[in-house]
């Protein structure tokens, strides 16, 4: 028996060694065909956040039951690795332990505490993905819809197995008079139960087998994987590491907030020497290839979790587009493309035909021939929402917005309805194609003089706040009430603030979503120029769009700006006194219920949560009442991505998606801080009250709004 457990163990494992040694040395090649990626600055505080996400699952436990769990079954697979190396002992001596820590009982105990745990929670996970398996007609909203069930089981059961085996192991060596109670103090029962009846010389055969049976699950684990380089599943357990260190953010932030620029050769392109770029550099990403080593280690280490899935608005709405699937898609393309592109020029002559159709395969196309549904790329609002519940961080939302602008930039390929969106931003600065000279016609009823720069004051120097009314504050009917409200409270705090009127244009927000690169420079270059004219330096904006980019995209052009929300301004002169809401005189207006929605670019991209809650809080006379879908895991309205100038031709609409889950609160009052989310839960409630599902006192309201007209009421 000893012998035969000898033999089999050592050649398995040299086996499955040297499989996975070639493994990594081939995906390590297939990461380094991307395109470079700067992603080395501030090393020890990239070390910092590796440690906390790791240790502390920080991105994990955004599910806190599952995080729990697995955690557990994490630090079980690192931190019983000895018992892998303790069986390699056993087989050659049944009484084998480790040098020195072998027989110390805190070892023994942790060892002991990581096992069971870990059989607990493994147990747990399996019992959730069985529950959650995709079934029948709703088994699209399972998060493992197209997840590879084979890949996910195995894995699972190989740690079950093992831990089983180690709880055996440690009963055996109990029996074998390897010490006492205090050193098993949760297995001597199983040496007892299971082998209290056998002879010396069977104990040590039965650890002979054990071993080898715990040593043959092991490394059948490591050659299965070797054999599959794209079984995220599992090589997330190795991958993982690097893909959070290398991550966007060194400080642990999340890949939102600002697009990154189109890159050539690691460095953004410069638009004001745009002629002087080589002509074959590819303006965004048309082959697997073009994207970063760092976009293919994102692909390399999907673990198919699926919480992506659960949580993006497309596909909750049934339309094509699943981040997983197109993670999981790009990973297989990339691996199965990669004999090709590591191949030189003679030996490519020798591939196999699917190797070389998969080179010919188009990245973005027609479901049946390219890789990426077109479709499913066009349906993303960029909400942010796979971004922030992925726990190994991978950035879905660079690599889509990437995709779009090859599309665009180079093919020519996008939804006619941009046509609109982009010939309204090239020729008027809006999107909405309306006459610029219209832009301060929403200052026009106001009972005072709102500023403007040129014409009431020479620079923002002399004023407190540049406030960036934005193109729909400024042309779009429902976004105007916001911006006057928003003038009249910042008139009664007496903060003093200018506009640019005609001086300004569209911040470039949604050409740069919808790929058209050239525009938002176009755009954002004519901006800047006028903020350094002018001497902007603390600006105020009430459309979340306009806040991300102006916050964290114009600095890509040399403009440093002090950008802040009208929520969190408004926020902090209530808490100054300067603002006061007071308490409805008439007694049937107590009581209203109003619910918040969370704007994404307000919300994921920029973590502004509280500012406008607080507001809504404190306002007398009314109940605030929260969504089941708020915060880090609200749902979208629909609208980014550029999908304002979109129709929604598949599935059912977002934004009425949405408005029901607004509407079962029961609330009379549906609030939001973006003049995109307003225009689209004013439209989906529009639908839900013609069809007699929603009562028609319910209105949408900007949250400065609600607070003018708890403001006012103390002035009459």
């Amino acid at each position: 028996m000893q012998i035969f457990a000898i033999v089999v163990s050592l050649a398995v494992a040299a086996v499955g060694v040297a499989l996975f040694g070639k493994t990594i040395g081939h995906m390590v090649s297939v990461v380094r065909l991307g395109q470079p990626a700067r992603r080395t600055d501030r090393p020890g505080q990239r070390s910092l956040t590796l440690a906390k996400e790791s240790l502390l699952h920080t991105r994990m436990l955004q599910w806190s039951h599952i995080g729990v769990l697995h955690w557990f079954v994490a630090f079980g697979f690192i931190g019983l690795f000895l018992s892998l190396v303790t069986a390699f002992g056993q087989l050659f001596d049944a009484h084998f332990a480790l040098p020195l820590i072998g027989h110390w009982f805190v070892f023994e105990w942790v060892s002991e505490f990581l096992t069971w745990t870990g059989l607990v929670a493994i147990v747990g996970l399996i019992a959730i993905r069985l529950r959650h398996l995709p079934r029948g007609e709703e088994g699209r909203y399972s998060r493992f819809f197209g997840s590879r069930a084979w890949q996910a089981y195995y894995v699972e059961y190989t740690i079950l197995g093992v831990l089983v085996c180690i709880l055996l192991l440690r009963g055996l060596e109990y029996q074998l008079g390897a010490g006492d109670k205090f050193h098993f103090p949760t297995t001597f029962f199983i040496g007892t139960g299971l082998f209290g009846g056998l002879s010396e010389h069977a104990l040590e055969n039965t650890v002979y087998l054990v071993a080898m049976v715990k040593i043959l699950i092991s490394f059948a684990w490591m050659i299965t994987i070797s054999l599959n380089a794209t079984m995220g599943v599992a090589w997330h357990r190795f991958t993982a590491w690097p893909n959070i260190w290398f991550k966007r953010k060194a400080d642990g932030g999340t890949a939102l907030g600002a697009l990154q620029p189109i890159m050539v050769n690691g460095a953004p392109i410069d638009f004001e020497n745009i002629e002087e770029l080589d002509e074959d550099a590819a303006l965004g990403v048309g082959k697997v290839e073009d994207f970063t080593w760092k976009g293919l280690l994102d692909f390399t280490t999907c673990t198919e979790c699926g919480r992506c899935q659960s949580q993006c608005p497309a596909w909750n709405t049934d339309k094509p587009l699943s981040p997983k699937l197109v993670v999981m898609n790009l990973r297989e393309h990339a691996y199965n493309k990669a004999p090709y592109l590591l191949a030189d020029e003679d030996d490519r002559k020798s591939l196999s035909q699917l190797v070389l159709d998969e080179q010919n395969k188009p990245l973005v196309g027609s479901p049946d021939v390219a890789v990426i549904d077109e479709e499913a790329l066009w349906a993303c609002t960029s909400c942010g929402a796979c971004v922030q519940q992925c726990p190994v961080d991978i950035e879905h939302v660079d690599a889509i917005m990437d995709m779009r602008r090859y599309q665009v930039l180079i093919e020519s390929s996008f939804p006619s309805e941009l046509n609109g969106l982009f010939k309204g931003l090239e020729n008027k600065g809006n999107p909405w194609n309306m006459n610029p000279s219209g832009r301060m016609d929403w200052a026009k009823d106001l009972p005072f003089e709102v500023k403007q720069v040129g014409t009431d004051v020479e620079t923002l120097a002399e004023v407190e706040y540049l406030f960036w009314v934005g193109c729909a504050g400024a042309f779009e009917d429902r976004a105007k009430k916001t911006t006057q409200a928003v003038a009249e409270l910042l008139n009664i705090a007496g903060v003093s603030f200018a506009v640019l009127g005609d001086g300004e244009t569209c911040t470039g927000d949604p050409a740069r979503r919808a790929g058209n690169e050239f525009v938002f420079q176009q755009l954002a270059m004519q901006n800047a120029e006028v903020f350094k004219e002018t001497g902007a330096k603390k600006v105020v904006s009430t459309c979340a769009h306009c806040f991300n980019t102006l916050k964290n995209e114009y600095s890509q052009l040399g403009v440093e700006l002090d950008v802040i929300h009208h929520t969190q301004l408004l926020n902090r002169l209530v808490r100054e006194k300067k603002l006061t809401p007071v308490a409805p005189a008439d007694s049937t207006l107590n009581g209203q219920k109003i619910t918040y929605h969370d704007p994404c670019y307000l919300g994921r991209h920029n973590q502004v949560y509280d500012a406008p809650r607080e507001l809504l809080e404190i306002i007398p006379g009314a109940e605030f009442a929260e969504m089941p879908r708020n915060k880090t895991k609200s749902f979208c309205c629909g609208a980014g991505g550029a999908r304002m100038w979109m129709e929604e031709k598949t599935g059912s609409r977002i934004n009425v998606n949405r408005t029901t889950e607004a509407v079962e609160t029961g609330a009379d009052k549906i609030a939001t801080g973006c003049p995109f989310c307003r225009v689209m839960l004013s439209d989906g409630l529009t639908a839900k009250q013609a069809d007699g599902s929603a009562r028609e006192e319910v209105e949408v309201n900007d949250v400065a709004q609600l607070l003018l007209a708890s403001v006012k009421r103390g002035e009459s």
